[in-house]
C-alpha cells in the first residue's frame, strides 16, 4: 500500500509561512484560502491553519540530546539529507541541533538536525545511506 502522510497544524501568518515553507525549504505550494495553505512537504502534505501554534519543550531524550517534543520531520537518503543541510545553513536557518551524526557504527546509524519554523514548530530531518535501515534494532 502506498500512501501519503498529511499533518496539519497551526501558524500565525501565512506570508511568513509560504516564505519559509515554499521559499526556504522549497516546497511547492498547492491549495489555499485566507485561513490555510497546504504545501507539499517533501512528497507528504502539510496543512498549515491560522492559530495559535502547539506548544512544545526541549523533553525528548536521544543520545545527550533534549529535543522539542512534540516535532515532525523527514527521513531523507544522505545525499538529499545533505543538499537540504547546506540549503538551510546557506539560508543562516538557526539550529536547535547542528547537522550532525549520530549513532555511529549502530543500528539506525543517521544523520539529523532540528531547527524550528518561524512560528516555534520544531522539524527534525533524518539521513540515512539506505532507508532500508530506518527501523534497524
Amino acid at each position: 500500500m502506498q500512501s501519503l502522510f498529511l499533518f496539519a497544524f497551526n501558524i500565525t501568518d501565512l506570508d511568513q509561512a509560504r516564505r519559509f515553507y515554499g521559499g526556504v525549504l522549497g516546497c511547492p505550494e498547492g491549495r489555499s484560502t485566507a485561513t490555510w495553505v497546504d504545501f507539499d512537504f517533501f512528497g507528504h502534505q502539510l496543512s498549515l491553519h491560522l492559530g495559535t501554534p502547539f506548544k512544545t519543550e526541549c523533553t525528548g531524550r536521544v543520545g545527550d540530546h533534549l529535543v522539542p517534543m512534540p516535532h515532525f520531520g523527514l527521513v531523507l537518503a544522505l545525499p538529499d539529507w545533505q543538499a537540504l543541510a547546506q540549503r538551510l545553513t546557506e539560508a543562516g536557518i538557526a539550529f536547535v541541533l547542528e547537522p550532525q551524526l549520530r549513532f555511529e557504527g549502530q543500528p539506525g546509524e543517521q544523520w539529523t538536525m532540528f531547527f524550528l519554523d518561524p512560528f516555534g514548530n520544531p522539524i527534525e530531518i533524518k539521513g540515512f545511506r539506505s532507508l532500508e535501515t530506518v527501523y534497524a534494532a
